[in-house]
């Protein structure tokens, strides 16, 4: 369903959606990259942490994917006000 077929309501339920949906991936990210980290540094067998500290890495470029599903939800409320 494109943003033009959509309600005002559930634009901003969409919008709200997404801030809470980035705000927890960006804070589970941060601290699975953390705890890869500090497992890199004080563990003698680290390949474990080595192997899933790309996960965070991987799954970071969803972010900029919902900011610009952000932009375009921000600019279709601002063209209907």
């Amino acid at each position: 369903m494109a943003l033009k077929d959509k309600t005002v309501e559930k634009l901003q339920g969409e919008l709200k959606g997404l801030k809470m949906i980035n705000g927890a991936l960006i804070g589970v990210l941060i601290f699975l990259f953390i705890v890869c980290i500090y497992g890199i540094v004080t563990k003698e067998d680290n390949s474990t942490f080595r192997a899933l500290i790309v996960v965070p890495l991987a799954l970071s470029a969803i972010i900029p994917l919902n900011y610009g599903n952000m932009k375009k939800i921000k600019k279709e409320l601002e063209l209907r006000k």
